[in-house]
């Protein structure tokens, strides 16, 4: 763990002298969603599945700060399309805690593919596509300490 108190390592022990290890990670409700008033059912969701959700804000990216938080996919096809679809509305952003946050909101988001996700699923049942698929979620530690830093300062 560093001393932000974000996990560094992926095999880090999930327990600390007996305690659960609570994980952090960043939650995006996508302007598909957003646009859909259906922020009160994926909050809902969330809280249901035993997420605390610590930090909140709507908030309209420019298309620069898209391109910032995306940079990693600078080089691929879809990230034009994709940053313009990120500022084309206004967004949820979500600091999320929990054991296993990071693997546990993915699974409950599903495949990026609402086609290919599991029933159930947020993306299954609020997505349209694999670019407008209602919500976002950090893939490993060193990623989720990354977007919440983008999005949150670190108190």
């Amino acid at each position: 763990m560093n001393s932000s108190g974000y996990r560094t390592g992926l095999q880090e022990d999930k327990t600390i002298k007996g305690a659960v290890m609570i994980e952090k990670t960043l939650a995006i409700i996508k302007p598909d969603a957003v646009k859909k008033n259906v922020i009160g059912e994926i909050i809902q969701r969330i809280e249901k599945e035993g997420f605390k959700i610590t930090e909140l804000k709507m908030l309209h990216l420019s298309k620069e700060k898209a391109e910032g938080f995306y940079i990693i996919h600078k080089d691929k096809p879809f990230y034009n399309p994709l940053t313009d679809f990120m500022s084309s509305g206004k967004i949820i952003v979500m600091l999320l805690e929990r054991e296993d946050a990071i693997s546990f909101w993915r699974k409950v988001m599903g495949a990026t593919d609402p086609a290919m996700a599991e029933p159930g699923t947020l993306r299954r049942k609020f997505g349209f596509s694999i670019e407008r698929n209602a919500t976002h979620g950090s893939d490993a530690p060193p990623t989720a300490e990354w977007e919440i830093n983008y999005f949150f300062k670190v108190k």
